[in-house]
């Protein structure tokens, strides 16, 4: 019994924490990956949103120790935070304007951000976080 409310409990926090919790561009981002061909499919889809959320917490122009934060959690639990680790170390420009376009597609959860995120924004940001991690992160 104890093992069902724990995943009873799980499921009603991870639905309280998409709809509430700002997880909006993360998710996009995810789905805009998958616009993609290629081994980045390898990854789970929370390696994936993980990645996401790095990428909306550039987005959102965040502090820089909230990043670390994540960061430090993320490779603590080998969780991607570079492009490589994302199976995307020489990714086409093109390729990520394909995801920027995926994940701003109308109806798309990004456009909950508080604010316009355009497809080339989000291209921004996902380099932003491979060359904040591998400038003061290096593997």
């Amino acid at each position: 019994e104890a093992f069902e409310q724990i995943v009873e409990a799980n499921t009603l926090l991870s639905g309280l924490g998409f709809e509430s919790a700002g997880l909006a561009a993360a998710h996009a981002i995810h789905n805009g990956l998958t616009a993609l061909e290629g081994d980045v499919h390898d990854l789970t889809h929370g390696e994936k949103v993980a990645y996401g959320t790095l990428t909306q917490l550039m987005l959102e122009n965040a502090d820089p120790d909230e990043i670390d934060q994540y960061i430090e959690l993320y490779q603590a639990l080998e969780l991607p935070t570079t492009l490589a680790e994302m199976h995307l170390a020489d990714v086409s420009d093109a390729d990520l304007m394909k995801v920027g376009k995926q994940a701003t597609i109308e109806g798309e959860t990004i456009h909950n951000m508080p604010f316009t995120v355009s497809a080339e924004d989000v291209v921004a940001a996902i380099k932003a976080v491979d060359a904040y991690v591998s400038a003061y992160y290096p593997l």
